[in-house]
């Protein structure tokens, strides 16, 4: 697992690690398209991984994705579990506004895919790497779903790093292995 804050070297180091690791290198990416902004986002992850790794594009059930899709002799990079987290959210809330939302029945969905999740990366022969957002470092927020988020996320990441073989904090560039 690779945690630290936005823009602080996590996905480098994930694929650094991966690549390391094999020659191939799986690729599977939460994010969804929503604007233009986030075309662009997409599009520049693209086109910095190697040509030769091959990438899923999705955020459900990423425990079959990893039981049917990787190949042997490839190691994984899940870019990223904060994202995965935020997608399954509003997917499960729809149109309900953020002050209506039952966080606790919504967390119940996301961490049931964490629990598919680990139990898929348990049984895998290949290198996952896990990249997520620490997000718990700074003030409490002041929305209702800003809070939430945070806490859902604070709690898969503790699930995650305790599963995890490996923990590193990236901080401005820089990792620590944590454990």
């Amino acid at each position: 697992m690779i945690t630290g804050g936005a823009r602080s070297g996590k996905s480098s180091l994930a694929e650094r690690l991966a690549a390391q690791a094999c020659d191939r290198v799986f690729y599977i990416a939460t994010s969804v398209v929503t604007d233009t902004e986030m075309a662009e986002r997409v599009a520049l992850h693209r086109a910095t991984r190697p040509a030769h790794w091959r990438t899923w594009e999705g955020y459900r059930d990423l425990a079959a994705v990893l039981e049917q899709q990787v190949a042997g002799g490839e190691a994984v990079v899940l870019e990223c579990i904060t994202t995965l987290i935020t997608n399954l959210l509003f997917e499960q809330a729809g149109d309900t506004p953020p002050e209506q939302m039952d966080f606790t029945q919504l967390e119940v969905g996301v961490q049931q895919q964490i629990t598919d999740l680990l139990a898929a990366c348990a049984r895998s022969s290949a290198p996952i790497y896990l990249v997520t957002n620490e997000l718990g470092m700074g003030i409490v927020p002041e929305n209702r779903l800003a809070r939430h988020f945070r806490d859902i996320a604070g709690r898969v990441n503790q699930r995650l790093a305790a599963a995890a073989d490996e923990v590193f904090l990236v901080i401005s560039g820089i990792e620590v292995k944590i454990k």
